[in-house]
């Protein structure tokens, strides 16, 4: 009934605004002055009608007007404010430049709702960072790091240190959509976390949705981290760079046609394995990337883009086992403007994530990888100046390699095989609608139908009662369940399919220009699965679709907020509460082996997540001493009962602490300018330790302590707190020549806290007593990188 009811909802309000009395549109793009770089996310007000509107990801804007004189103010995070007098008689097309500023003092935090038009906006549970605001926080080894920026955000939380990827609101990492220029990326980290693969120097802008998710993004259930790479300079060519401790990068970027095409390419590469061979340590670890990009202005209504990544990290540890993964995509793009209210932007994308283990214990080299092929179209069409859709459809066919195995040498007892290819097509179309009700109404609302479709070529196992999971009486324990047969599927013939219509919604109610409420609700579908048998440094990575088993994820969520800003904007506050419940959650049965595993469905069962807290953002944006103090109080919880009244399934089907549960989550981000030569930033991060299942006792078995561990989750790792700092050195702020530099100090846990990782339980061979033993990844680190631009 609620879907029925949106879309009478729709139709009713396009058929209004269809009617409404014409007026004359504005429209353009908004550059930066000196490269012509598109700006996305800038302001254009009209105070005169008081009507306003912001650039796409593409720098594309379009507004509609009466006939008139009117001011046009355009303003955006890092820019000097533009203000031009303009005469409107019809619908024409306007371009404007912004200069970025020469110093940022007083622009380099998060400002995503510290102004009216935002505080007006029906968008919550949004953060968008500024590359200014990242540069000025404190880094590992000196190098700037997106994804430790995002993780100082409330809702936002990493399991713990050395670990992939981050949790948004006690969500698992495989529920994060992250997208580079529009492409999945499916692991984010180099050097077991230390970094990530995004590479500061080449990204342009980036959104995080935690909820109230736009209709246009969907396959994901806990959040979308949307990124977008320069377009390059296309008036003249620069060098951009730094040395540091472990790693050094390079970007160039020039024109391919002055001001109609330019390029952009960056690299970066770790040397941390040389200076490991130097110290006589076994160890080794490395990675290199690599960021590509061109654009072509065909004409004022088509531009092109080609953009392109490649990442690989490598990691040995001690001749015993190695590991290896990498990310790579391309995309070919185009943007078309079929009139002054009508842009559209079609993407053809491919994306590969691979990962490879190599155990010589047991002389097994095993990879797999998920590929996928992806067509996007989607549209956006300004109605008039109070309603605007988004509209389009997107297809992604999917192929996953569960593993191709492979003995290291004659002498290993490993049999070469290949596990059987899965495919999968997932398709959407959306439409969404942002209108303003009223002065203090707005809302942003939309429905998305998506349908999930596995396919052949495929031998599917059957089982007795479809139970691939079996649960043994005697020894109150799941077992891995026998198949009765199989049933072979040819290529391309549909094996089963999920079809789901996901309603987003979002309001904001205007209490005046400095404060407003917020509700929001989306339902999100997930149908492809991170199979992880842990959070560790190096874990196991299978990606997996859903089927007749391993149910797609489906998620609802309802947030609640208050934003205000205080003294003219200096001061802001961002409150949330939110609560969110997952249907068909996957958990692993006790025992679970993934390795080589060639019917993942024997040891999964399908349970039930929720979460919900409270989230804190208090924002000094302006002066020389800037910053944020972010708190969550959440709970994450997870429940797989028994199918029926005979099984008591995991944890005897009482909810328990998800892995990603964090009760407390604190961070302190501070950025002081301290002269024009000298900035300085500190970070410190606090959340309760990440959960566990300890032993309760131990018993014998043939001369051999064995613990005996309690329910899951039950406990909780230490604390996981730090304090990072770093100092910026411009040794010539003020110069007028061409070459530029900084060196950036940072120091990393300056009071040498060993975080836990893990809890190590064994009984020590000298004195025969169980102990327990705290795994650390990281202590004090220090660095210092050279950074320069020419």
């Amino acid at each position: 009934m609620r879907y029925h009811t949106i879309c009478i909802l729709l139709l009713t309000a396009f058929s209004f605004e269809a009617n409404a009395q014409e007026k004359i549109t504005l429209s353009g793009t908004i550059t930066i002055k000196t490269n012509t770089e598109t700006v996305a996310g800038a302001s254009i007000s009209i105070p005169e009608a008081k009507v306003s509107t912001i650039t796409n990801a593409y720098g594309f804007y379009t507004i509609t007007l009466p006939k008139g004189a009117y001011t046009i103010v355009i303003s955006c995070v890092g820019f000097e404010p533009v203000e031009e007098h303009i005469a409107l008689t019809e619908s024409s097309k306007r371009d404007f430049s912004m200069l970025e500023k020469s110093s940022a003092l007083d622009e380099v935090v998060i400002r995503h709702n510290s102004s009216a038009s935002n505080i007006q906006k029906p968008e919550m549970s949004v953060h968008k960072l500024s590359i200014s605001t990242i540069k000025k926080m404190p880094a590992v080894m000196g190098e700037v790091d997106i994804l430790k920026a995002i993780l100082q955000l409330p809702g936002i939380s990493t399991a713990q240190e050395g670990a992939t990827g981050f949790n948004v609101r006690g969500g698992s990492v495989d529920g994060n959509l992250i997208l580079l220029d529009e492409a999945v990326v499916y692991n984010t980290s180099h050097l077991f976390g230390f970094l990530s693969v995004f590479n500061a120097d080449v990204i342009k802008d980036l959104k995080l949705y935690k909820g109230g998710i736009p209709a246009n993004f969907g396959g994901r259930t806990s959040s979308v981290l949307d990124i977008y790479q320069k377009e390059g300079n296309n008036k003249e060519y620069h060098l951009t760079g730094g040395i540091g401790a472990v790693s050094s990068r390079l970007l160039a970027e020039g024109p391919i046609v002055k001001d109609k095409g330019s390029f952009v390419v960056a690299g970066r590469a770790s040397y941390a394995h040389l200076i490991l061979k130097l110290a006589d340590n076994p160890n080794s670890v490395s990675f290199y990337d690599l960021n590509a990009k061109l654009n072509y202005k065909i004409n004022d209504n088509n531009r092109v883009f080609l953009s392109g990544y490649f990442g690989k990290d490598k990691m040995d540890f001690n001749n015993f086992f190695s590991n290896n993964y990498s990310n790579s995509f391309f995309n070919l793009r185009w943007n078309h403007i079929f009139s002054e209210k009508l842009f559209s932007n079609a993407s053809v994308i491919y994306s590969k994530y691979n990962y490879g283990l190599n155990i010589r214990s047991v002389g097994i080299d095993w990879v797999s990888d998920i590929r996928n092929y992806n067509l996007k179209y989607n549209f956006s069409h300004n109605l008039s100046d109070k309603l605007v859709l988004n509209y389009g459809v997107n297809a992604i066919f999917y192929q996953f390699n569960p593993g191709t195995i492979r003995p290291l040498d004659a002498a290993s007892p490993i049999h070469a095989d290949q596990i059987e290819k899965k495919y999968a097509w997932e398709n959407a179309v959306y439409i969404s609608a942002e209108q303003k009700l009223t002065d203090k109404i707005s809302l942003n609302y939309g429905l998305r139908y998506s349908y999930f479709l596995r396919l052949g070529e495929q031998n599917v196992n059957n089982y007795a009662n479809d139970q691939a999971v079996v649960f043994n009486p005697e020894l109150q324990i799941y077992e891995e369940g026998t198949p009765t047969g199989v049933t072979h599927y040819n290529r391309n013939e549909k094996i089963t399919g999920f079809g789901n219509l996901e309603p987003r919604l979002a309001i904001s109610y205007t209490i005046n220009d400095d404060q407003s409420i917020k509700a929001s609700y989306n339902r999100m579908s997930q149908y492809i699965h991170l199979i992880s048998n842990t959070a560790s440094v190096s874990p196991l990575d299978i990606w997996a679709p859903s089927d007749q088993y391993l149910k797609p994820e489906v998620l609802d969520q309802v947030a609640l907020g208050y934003f205000r800003n205080f003294s003219n904007g200096n001061y802001s506050l961002e409150s949330e509460v939110f609560y969110k419940k997952t249907k068909n959650k996957a958990d692993y049965i006790d025992g679970a082996e993934l390795i080589a595993r060639k019917a993942i469905e024997q040891v999964l069962l399908n349970g039930e997540a929720r979460a919900y807290g409270l989230e804190v953002m208090l924002k000094k944006n302006t002066g020389k001493l800037t910053g944020w103090l972010s708190y969550t109080l959440s709970k994450a919880e997870q429940r797989t009962p028994g199918r029926d009244a005979a099984e008591p399934g995991i944890n005897n089907g009482a909810w328990y602490r998800a892995n990603y549960d964090k009760r407390h989550n604190l961070s302190l981000t501070v950025a002081y300018q301290l002269t024009k030569k000298w900035s300085l930033g500190a970070i410190f991060t606090y959340q309760t330790g990440k959960a566990a299942t300890y032993p309760i006792g131990k018993y014998q078995y043939q001369g051999i302590t064995i613990g005996n561990y309690g329910a899951r989750n039950a406990h909780s790792l230490p604390a996981y707190h730090h304090l990072d700092l770093s100092a910026t050195y411009t040794p010539k702020p003020d110069t007028k020549k061409r070459w530029k530099s900084e060196w950036v100090f940072s120091i990393y846990n300056v009071y040498n806290r060993s975080n836990a990782a893990s809890i190590m339980f064994e009984q020590n061979r000298e004195t025969g007593l169980s102990e327990a033993k705290r795994i650390s990844i990281f202590g004090i680190v220090p660095g210092v990188t050279y950074n320069f631009k020419f």
